[in-house]
């Protein structure tokens, strides 16, 4: 048996990635001292049963399984705490990963059709003499993780609603700046984050975002509600995805939104309640707007997929004056948004809507030097992955790519949401 190690996880666009290794070492070891190739690391991803995962190739290639296990590049290395954070010597040495698009490295997967965090065995080991205090460190062999940090997730806590018909768990973020009663923002998960696990519907992609201190600046401080729905939020009660337009969540979800909001009473504003999700989660903002027009002050729908012909000519003429935001992709071959957002807001436009937007990408591509493709260039996403643009707060341009305007300024998406008051009976 090797020695101990920790891990360091980071939520990135797409999901957790494990992005440090930290090492204790038996001595004090400085930074000339140690490099990247000191050390090789190895991993296999398993499920809670101690079983090697087989897992598809790609997003696009699903149907090829192969053992998910595999060398990870290390990038950098150099002495530390505990915490992981750079020093000029110390009895700890951190590992950065170079983290891939479906690598090892990432924490969740979907063995089963549905992300679940899983279980990730490393085996680190020294491969260079590195020079110590009073000693030369060799051979050392790391294959123990004692703890992981995920520092972005401990923000969130976790409930489940008493809604006895369909109770659901949600994770929620409590506003640590701004004072009086401050606004509330929903985010409803992608159609592979259901479950029982509500980390993996803020984790699962870039949800937790919300609650950073950049957007939570822009809002004043926000309180931040993630639910999970058990299965996906498009079932209709068939278990399968169609186009009924119909969910067997909605007043479900409904019940949660209003018991956290009662759970919160004095530090809820319930004029600045804002809805938005991303794929089945768009779909389900949708609906909820639709079934609710008086209830929500603004929507972000992104890559929604409530098919427009579901959506009557009455519907469009309820949600008309309700301020809404969508986010699409053309090259989006999932959710395909010709078949959704595009009619949907050329009607809504059409029937008089003065504050509706749409930013729809050519495609979408890693703005934030996040991942690289082979070539080094920016990593450009599946078009299905229009959220990364929406989360990252990277929306700025309307549907005719002309950026959206309030009170006279350009406005990001959130900047945009942050403005929007249900008692607000012209747009700003």
């Amino acid at each position: 048996m090797g020695r101990s190690y920790f891990t360091i996880t980071e939520i990135t666009d797409l999901g957790p990635f494990i992005v440090k290794l930290v090492l204790p070492m038996t001595a004090n070891v400085k930074a000339e001292a140690v490099k990247p190739a000191c050390f090789n690391v190895y991993a296999e991803r398993k499920n809670k049963q101690g079983e090697l995962l087989m897992l598809p190739k790609s997003w696009s290639e699903r149907e090829v399984l192969l053992p998910s296990k595999g060398y990870c590049a290390v990038k950098d290395a150099y002495p530390s705490g505990p915490d992981g954070k750079r020093r000029e010597e110390g009895t700890f040495v951190t590992l950065e990963l170079r983290n891939r698009p479906f690598d090892i490295t990432s924490r969740i997967a979907a063995p089963n059709g549905m992300n679940e965090f899983v279980v990730t065995d490393c085996r680190i080991t020294q491969i260079a003499e590195i020079p110590a205090e009073g000693e030369t460190l060799t051979g050392l062999v790391f294959d123990q993780c004692a703890g992981d940090a995920m520092k972005q997730a401990e923000k969130f806590l976790h409930g489940v609603s008493s809604y006895e018909a369909e109770p659901l768990a949600y994770g929620y973020f409590v506003p640590q700046t701004g004072s009086g009663r401050r606004p509330l923002i929903i985010w409803l998960h992608g159609g592979g984050e259901g479950g029982q696990d509500p980390a993996v519907a803020y984790a699962g992609n870039k949800a937790v975002n919300l609650a950073s201190d950049e957007i939570q600046a822009k809002f004043g401080g926000a309180f931040v509600l993630v639910p999970q729905a058990p299965t996906f939020w498009m079932d209709d009660g068939s278990g399968e995805y169609g186009r009924s337009g119909k969910s067997r969540y909605g007043k479900a979800l409904k019940a949660l939104i209003d018991e956290f909001i009662a759970r919160n009473d004095a530090a809820i504003d319930t004029g600045r309640i804002y809805i938005g999700g991303c794929s089945n989660g768009g779909f389900m903002t949708m609906r909820m707007v639709l079934d609710y027009p008086d209830f929500f002050a603004a929507a972000y729908p992104v890559c929604e997929a409530l098919y427009d012909e579901v959506i009557s000519d009455a519907e469009i003429e309820s949600i008309k004056q309700m301020p809404i935001w969508f986010v699409h992709s053309k090259d989006d071959v999932v959710v395909k948004p010709e078949e959704t957002a595009v009619p949907t807001y050329e009607r809504l436009i059409k029937a008089g809507a003065a504050n509706v937007h749409f930013s729809l990408f050519d495609k979408v591509i890693d703005l934030h030097g996040l991942f690289t493709d082979e070539k080094g260039e920016p990593y450009t996403y599946n078009g299905h992955f229009s959220w990364v643009y929406a989360l990252n707060d990277d929306c700025r341009l309307d549907y005719d790519g002309n950026p959206v305007l309030a009170k006279g300024k350009e406005v990001t998406l959130m900047e945009w949401l942050a403005m929007q008051h249900r008692s607000t009976a012209a747009p700003i």
